[in-house]
């Protein structure tokens, strides 16, 4: 038997490791945090991630590190994000459309919207239906009226979600476009300019052009801060696209670590740097607390899978 004061020594040191230990647990960051985006460099995403993750490391005390996993839509650099320790230093910056279309709709994707933590929101893409000036429409009600009288109109198509979107508007107002195959906005840009289109969707790209081109409707929830009299999808049909991007995380991660990465993105995004990247795209700034970042997402599945559903891309 080991004598008394032994014990109570042995019993003192183990609480103190513990005190120390539970210190350094709670000490977050400690180390590096490296900051995903499931997309090739040079992107608007990589380059608003690359601005953030700067400010981030201001807020944080440690290095925010950006590395580009990009790859299937977005899934590769997701799916690794999925898969990673929820300890606060595997992180993503990525559009929630990634997150939530792909798994609704894709079975080759490995994850499910389940499989992350919404952290904060940050901005949003521009998503609208668009025309250019000198069409026989200039508003979305003039566009379904023009439709109804001249059916098989062309819309430049690029698949997946927006296709699902614009066969959705059609299904709802019983007319009928002629899809014109397009990859993506840099092909739709030139079939929209040369009139090879009549009208399409964009991501956003159509802020570079100005007057050059019109917005009929946003396709977010809200309207577009540069379009404020073209209405949204979710007022016209009360559906909207995911257009919210911001930083995410496993499933699992410590409720306190979310809280301090939310207060360092909500910091970080009026950073001066950044501030000045957002102007230069023209996104506008959309902070998201973890709560409001929850909401968002629960009304996309439900917005995505009316429109899923309808389109027949959901069985």
């Amino acid at each position: 038997m080991l004598p008394g004061r032994f014990v109570t020594a042995l019993g003192t040191l183990a609480l103190a490791g513990s005190i120390v230990s539970g210190a350094f647990a709670g000490e977050y960051p400690s180390k590096p945090i490296t900051m995903i985006v499931p997309w090739k460099p040079g992107g608007t995403t990589e380059t608003m991630a690359q601005v953030l993750s700067k400010a981030m490391t201001k807020q944080l005390g440690q290095k925010v590190i950006v590395k580009t996993r990009p790859g299937g839509g977005g899934a590769i650099g997701s799916t690794v994000v999925a898969n990673a320790k929820p300890d606060g230093y595997t992180i993503e910056f990525v559009g929630i459309s990634t997150l939530t279309w792909p798994p609704l709709t894709q079975k080759a994707v490995k994850y499910k919207t389940s499989d992350f933590t919404f952290v904060a929101g940050v901005s949003q893409y521009q998503m609208a239906l668009i025309s250019v000036p000198g069409k026989p429409f200039k508003s979305m009600k003039d566009l379904i009226a023009y439709s109804k009288s001249n059916p098989g109109i062309n819309v430049a198509d690029m698949g997946g979600m927006s296709k699902a979107f614009v066969n959705f508007i059609a299904k709802q107002e019983g007319i009928d476009w002629t899809a014109i195959p397009t990859r993506g906005g840099g092909e739709m840009v030139p079939f929209l300019l040369g009139g090879k289109v009549d009208f399409a969707y964009s991501g956003g790209i159509h802020q570079k052009y100005g007057d050059k081109m019109v917005v009929l409707a946003s396709f977010l929830s809200n309207r577009l801060p540069l379009a404020p009299n073209a209405p949204s999808t979710q007022e016209l049909y009360g559906v909207a696209m995911p257009g919210d991007n911001g930083i995410i995380a496993p499933a699992g991660l410590p409720e306190d670590i979310r809280q301090k990465l939310a207060s360092a993105v909500k910091a970080a995004i009026d950073d001066p740097d950044f501030t000045k990247i957002l102007e230069r795209i023209k996104f506008p700034k959309r902070y998201l607390s973890p709560k409001e970042f929850d909401k968002v997402v629960a009304d996309t599945i439900v917005s995505l899978t009316k429109v899923g559903k309808a389109t027949g891309y959901i069985k």
